[in-house]
Parts: structure tokens; C-alpha cells; sequence
């Protein structure tokens, strides 16, 4: 070859979804050129010695709320997240992610806004912004027939191929029969519904119980939402799911019962995927209970489960292939803020503060691959593969971004992570420090991290260097990403009349399910 490439990447271990081998990659034009095992003799702009260190895939994080008003909490109160597509992106570079989908929310109280008009207004919010790619998700909210008759043009004129539905929050949750004709309109259209799996009455009824007996400390937002309430709702969510026959996403599942339900799904050869995150890894309800109102920190929902056998049983889920996908979950709040965590105390009348009106989630989108390597690859839980698959590979797939992002094969865009040579990393205490979030806390401080990515790189451009410690990307470089029809669903097999799927399912025994 008698021209120049722009980077080569020598001395790797290259590992993917399916198998680890050394060898180097070249890069040209944004684009993996070809992989091989030695490249060295060809020419190049830059080369990289990875000296033996895993290069994975970029990492995708399918679940980020980013710039997003009115997140999930009490209601009535104006929160908002504390990271915009430039702080959330360029924390995510500095972690690995190479492309994140964000939520486009639909506001019930904004009736004549159109799905157009809210996608119009993400793209504002986004454009020239982000260091990293993107996409967007649809939080529906009010399914009415006009914007249901929208859903047809998601994928074709703004490449979004999946909505979010939530059973629980009064200002975001839909009843059964909208859930059905939500996701039977997505069916129809090839768009992947995600879904909030929580019994809201189940809350409802604990939250006022614990009014009674004034428990209003961060502990108490767990002890409104027993796991029971996932369970059932998640039960529920699949027959739903399995009635229309269409592929549903289950999103940060916390529970092993949770686990069990969705396997026992999926052993029935139902389209039901799962997705869990760093917190349900690594995290107990014990966080809840720190002093001086620093349990708020970890306030989120699904809460913090309280054993480490409830971290096992979500560990287990990941290896043994239930969980399709892990994800940071990220929807990030100062704790010092009038629209942050702080509200609970500051607006509550009460000196002990109010679980109720504390902003339901925490920061993650830079911490999430670090951890799950550290915690799941250098400790044995996760094979290097398995890695792969649930931090970039399947959200991939998922999402319809396969195989331009999420792969390592030649004519994908050269998104890639090299991490450091096991005996080069120093273990390192997680402080907030370290990170390039807006948030004012970690809720993984001081967890022991062994190791971290060495250098992101993003359609061929290095945008973090561990080495000289500092992001060298730009703001504006990250580019919008289109997505297709999942690629896990694209197989699944669509009747005309979706009355006789539910006929088929409950009289036919033998009808095969695809």
C-alpha cells in the first residue's frame, strides 16, 4: 500500500464481543481500515503502542439523562439535571463512552407539542455541544392517537428507534391499555419499547404508611419501593409484552427476583431483554443510611437493594447472559443546588429533610465502564468478552447503531478504548475529583479502582489521554448518530392482525414463537 494512514495501533490485545487476540489495527478516514496481526511495516500519521493492554470497543451507554428538565422525583418541582451534552459528554469520553442515548421527554402538560417538537428541542440542546456521538430515545407520556400516529416517521426522518414508558411517577406513567397501544403502534413500526418497571400503587400505599410514622429520611425512599414492587411489575410488563408479541427492553433492573422473571421469560423463547447498571453491581441501601443527609446521594430508582446476595444475584444475571446490557443510568443532580438534592431539606419545613421530594438518580456515565472492568474483568466476574457484549456490543444491536459503533471489524467508525497494561496501573481510591461531570459527588467514592482507559478514541481521533491526564477532544466533534430497527428484533416475526397474536399465544401450543 503506497498511502499514509492516519493512526495505527500496534502491540494490541484486541478484544470483541466474540474472542481476545493480539494484533494491531489501522485507521483511516474516522473508519477501522484493517486488522491484523502485524501492521507495523505500514505508514502512518500517529502510532500507538498499546504494549499488550486490551482494546475494546467504544463504549455505549444506552441510558443517560442529559439536559433533561423535570426528572423523575416529587412532583411539581422544578429539577433539572446538573449535566448538559458538554459536561455529560465530556465525562463520558474521559470514561470510555464513546456514543450515549439521551431521553427526548414528552410533556403531559404540553399537550400541543408534537414528538417532532420535542426531538427539535433535544437537537437544540445538543447541536455543537457534545464531545462525544449521540442519540436520542423518546419518553412517551400521553400516548394520544396523534402522537402514536407520529411513531411511523421515527426511524425514517429522525433515525429513533426507541420509546421509554414509564408504570410508575404520576406525571410520567401509563395504565396497561396505553401500555398496549404504545407498544403495539411500536411493533408496527420497528421501534424498541423500554420500560420502567415499578408497581406505582405498591409505592403509593408504602409512602403513605411511612408519612404516618414521620420516616422521611433518605433510608425511607427504599422502604417505599420493595423489591416486590419491581416483581410484580416486571411479571406484568412481560405479559404485556408476550400478549402483543413484541420485544420489550426491561431497564435498571435491581432485584434478583426481577432476574428470575425476566429468565423464566426468556426461557420461554419471549423477546425480553434486560439492562442493569453499575449501582446494582456494587451498591447495598446501607449508602442511604449515611449521616447528615448524605444518604440522598443515592437516592434513585429503582432503589439500592440491601444484601450482597442481591448484588450476586444481579452479578449472576450478567454472566449468565439474562442482561443484555449494562448502563450508567446516568441522571446526575448537585447535592448544593435549589433544583438539586438539597431541596428535600431547604423546601421540606422539616429538619430531618423529606425522601419525597429528593431528585431520584445519580451521576454515572463516566464510572460505568471503569467499574464494571475493574470489578468484573480484573476480578474474574466477566469474561473480556462478556465485557464487550454488555458495555458496547448488544447496546449496539439494541439500539440499531450495529455494526457502525460497538464493533471492531474494518469499515466500522474506528470508536475504541486501550486501557492500560494490568502491571502499568497503579490502583487508584475513585474520588469526584478525578471526574468531569458537573456533579458535586460520586456516589462510588472511594471504591478501588484497577484500572481505567488509557485512551478513548472516537471515529479516529483521540479525545482522552489518561496519560497527560486531560480530555483532547473538542466540543462540537460529537456528531448525532441515526439509528435503524434493532438488530435483535429484526428476525421477529410480525402479524398483520395483532388480535390473532394473543389467539395464537393462548389456544395454539404449538404455534412457534420466532
Amino acid at each position: 500500500m503506497d498511502f499514509e494512514f492516519d493512526t495505527l495501533i500496534i502491540n494490541a490485545k484486541i478484544a470483541t464481543a466474540s474472542e481476545c487476540f493480539n494484533g494491531d489495527i489501522a485507521i483511516k478516514d474516522g473508519k477501522i481500515f484493517a486488522i491484523a496481526p502485524d501492521l507495523k511495516s505500514l505508514k502512518a500519521k500517529s502510532v500507538i503502542d498499546a504494549e499488550g493492554a486490551y482494546v475494546t470497543p467504544g463504549g455505549v451507554d444506552g441510558h443517560t439523562h442529559i439536559d433533561q428538565e423535570n426528572t423523575p422525583g416529587a412532583q411539581d418541582y422544578p429539577y433539572r439535571g446538573c449535566d448538559g451534552f458538554e459536561s455529560g459528554s465530556r465525562s463520558s469520553i474521559a470514561g470510555g463512552t464513546t456514543t450515549f442515548l439521551s431521553f427526548a421527554m414528552q410533556h403531559k402538560h404540553r399537550p400541543d407539542h408534537s414528538l417532532s417538537d420535542v426531538i427539535g428541542h433535544y437537537h437544540d440542546l445538543a447541536t455543537g455541544n457534545s464531545y462525544c456521538d449521540y442519540g436520542f430515545h423518546l419518553i412517551i407520556t400521553d400516548p394520544t392517537p396523534e402522537r402514536l400516529a407520529e411513531f411511523p416517521k421515527l426511524i425514517p426522518e429522525f433515525g429513533i428507534s426507541s420509546v421509554k414508558l414509564y408504570m410508575t411517577y404520576d406525571s410520567l406513567k401509563l395504565n396497561d391499555y396505553q401500555i398496549l397501544h404504545t407498544i403495539s403502534t411500536a411493533r408496527k413500526t420497528g421501534i424498541t419499547p423500554m420500560i420502567h418497571a415499578e408497581n406505582i400503587d405498591i409505592i403509593a400505599f408504602f409512602s403513605e404508611e411511612l408519612e404516618k410514622l414521620d420516616l422521611l429520611d433518605p433510608y425511607s425512599h427504599a422502604r417505599s419501593r420493595p423489591a416486590l414492587a419491581e416483581h410484580e411489575a416486571t411479571n406484568r410488563a412481560i405479559v404485556l409484552s408476550e400478549v402483543m408479541n413484541v420485544p420489550i427492553l426491561l431497564v435498571h433492573v435491581s432485584s434478583p427476583g426481577s432476574v428470575q422473571r425476566i429468565r423464566k421469560g426468556q426461557g420461554k423463547g419471549l423477546p425480553i431483554y434486560a439492562e442493569t447498571c453499575p449501582q446494582y453491581l456494587l451498591l447495598t441501601d446501607s449508602r442511604l443510611q449515611h449521616p447528615n443527609y448524605e444518604g440522598a446521594k443515592c437516592v434513585c430508582s429503582p432503589p439500592l437493594r440491601p444484601s450482597k446476595e442481591d448484588l450476586d444475584g444481579i452479578w449472576n444475571g450478567c454472566r449468565n447472559g439474562t442482561f443484555t446490557i449494562i448502563s450508567s443510568d446516568h441522571c446526575p443532580f448537585r447535592m448544593d443546588s435549589d433544583v438539586g438534592k438539597s431541596v428535600a431539606i431547604k423546601d421540606s419545613g422539616k429538619p430531618g429533610g423529606d425522601w419525597r421530594l429528593i431528585p431520584n438518580g445519580i451521576p454515572g456515565i463516566e464510572t460505568r465502564m471503569p467499574l464494571i472492568f475493574t470489578f468484573g474483568v480484573c476480578t474474574g466476574r466477566l469474561s473480556i468478552e462478556r465485557f464487550v457484549q454488555l458495555t458496547s456490543t448488544n447496546t449496539a444491536k439494541l439500539y440499531g447503531l450495529y455494526p457502525k459503533k460497538g464493533s471492531i471489524i474494518p469499515g466500522s467508525d474506528a470508536d475504541l478504548v486501550i486501557w492500560y497494561p494490568q502491571d502499568k496501573y497503579k490502583p487508584t481510591s475513585l474520588t469526584n475529583e478525578m471526574l468531569h461531570h458537573d456533579c458535586d459527588y460520586t456516589a462510588f467514592e472511594g471504591m478501588q479502582m484497577l484500572n481505567w482507559p488509557r485512551f478513548t478514541i472516537l471515529r479516529g481521533q483521540v479525545v482522552w489521554d489518561a496519560d497527560q491526564g486531560k480530555v483532547t477532544g473538542t466540543k462540537g466533534y460529537g456528531e448525532y448518530v441515526s439509528r435503524e430497527s434493532s438488530w435483535f428484533a429484526k428476525n421477529q416475526v410480525l402479524f398483520d392482525d395483532i388480535t390473532q397474536t394473543a389467539w395464537k399465544n393462548e389456544w395454539r401450543p404449538e404455534f412457534d414463537r420466532p
